[in-house]
């Protein structure tokens, strides 16, 4: 028999879970394992059931969606998200492709969606609702002109994308270190080098530049 793939839902709405739900379950090769109604549940529903993926609505009491994607990435934890919203809100979608989120849905159209969402997801690949992807295509543009401006960026290492980007998140050298599994003075090593490469001076250049093109990253 074929491995079914597991999947955690997160919504504080019990109609719109039970709709989600249903929606998946049409789907033998998907299998619901919980269901949670608050960030913080979800997050720890997670931990313990290290499902393929989490279906999870972005406007959650205690966590938001996006607060639990960063977490799963903060605690290496693989489980693939696909992220439910109400809004057309290009910061947050920027947001959610720095998380490395694989799927992006509009509630309104969730119940249609879902299911190829979810696929697309643990697939490996990206899945944005059609009413969301002329913002997809405006984001890619911005990146593209942002790298231009900075050629430095191409020459980057991945390890030196992922310090800039953290560095993006507010996130102190010793906690870089400790999400990398590396010293927190190799981290302040590659502060040096990627401030080098982008011709910046100085640790409060290096910060306001991550900060300010975070999600452009």
């Amino acid at each position: 028999m074929k491995k079914q793939n597991t999947i955690i839902i997160a919504d504080d709405h019990p109609m719109f879970r039970s709709g989600v739900r249903q929606a998946l379950e049409e789907d033998t090769s998907l299998l619901v394992v919980a269901e949670a109604s608050d960030g913080r549940q979800a997050l720890q529903l997670i931990e313990e059931h290290r499902p393929d993926a989490a279906v999870l609505d972005i406007s959650m009491p205690r966590m938001t969606g996006l607060q639990v994607a960063r977490g799963l990435r903060e605690k290496k934890i693989p489980t693939v998200v696909a992220l439910l919203t109400m809004f057309d809100d290009e910061e947050i979608l920027d947001e959610a492709m720095e998380l490395d989120v694989r799927a992006y849905l509009l509630k309104e159209s969730a119940s249609l969606d879902v299911v190829h969402a979810v696929h697309h997801a643990l697939e490996g690949k990206y899945f944005i609702s059609p009413a969301l992807s002329g913002k997809l295509v405006t984001r890619k543009g911005r990146q593209s002109q942002f790298s231009q401006k900075h050629p430095g960026l191409a020459h980057l290492t991945e390890t030196e994308r992922k310090v800039l980007k953290l560095i993006g998140d507010s996130k102190t050298s010793k906690e870089i270190a400790d999400i990398l599994f590396l010293s927190p003075k190799t981290i302040d090593n590659y502060r040096f080098k990627i401030s080098e490469k982008l011709n910046l001076s100085g640790a409060y250049s290096l910060l306001k530049f991550a900060l300010e093109n975070k999600s452009l990253l």
